[in-house]
């Protein structure tokens, strides 16, 4: 499977170059890309993050997929993952602030962590956030992510929390 599965909520899908109006939607917002960037991403920037999106597709399997509201259809921002180092990936999510507060980080995420234990070289997953983001810090201890360090994240220039989530124990 290219993507991971829909949830009861939540449909997944690949970007396409088609999709450019949905990324400048989503990653030209200020409010999304406040902690994750020092400046607003320009329209040439959100090119480039969506080209580079389709790029990780084809090199690694993965992105951070287009998500969508499985009724209805509506565009709520991706989730997805990212090459990390050796053997783990990076956990990523994006949400319209439309979409913020109704439990789609939640669900979008635990999908996404199903795909990427079903990878057989994945054997752990990594994401971080920027000081200032209590969502995403509630999030990452809901989803099991255990802290690690603090690290310096070039996107904000600010030291952003780390964490870390073990492949699970294979059932016997």
């Amino acid at each position: 499977m290219s993507h991971p599965a829909a949830t009861e909520r939540l449909e997944f899908r690949l970007w396409t170059p088609a999709d450019r109006p949905l990324a400048e939607r989503l990653w030209g917002d200020p409010a999304v890309t406040r902690l994750i960037s020092r400046q607003p991403l320009t329209p040439h920037r959100v090119r480039a993050r969506l080209s580079a999106e389709i790029a990780y597709q084809f090199a690694y399997g993965f992105q951070y997929w287009p998500v969508f509201e499985a009724d209805g259809g509506a565009f709520i921002g991706c989730c997805g993952l990212h090459p990390h180092r050796e053997g783990v990936a990076e956990l990523g999510v994006h949400l319209l602030p439309t979409h913020q507060g109704r439990g789609y980080a939640t669900e979008a995420a635990r999908a996404v962590l199903g795909f990427a234990f079903d990878i057989d070289e994945t054997r752990a997953v990594f994401a971080g956030h920027h000081p200032d983001n209590a969502a995403s810090r509630k999030l990452l201890t809901r989803l099991g992510f255990g802290y690690t360090h603090d690290e310096l994240f070039e996107g904000t220039g600010a030291m952003h929390l780390s964490y870390l989530l073990e492949r699970p124990p294979a059932p016997r």
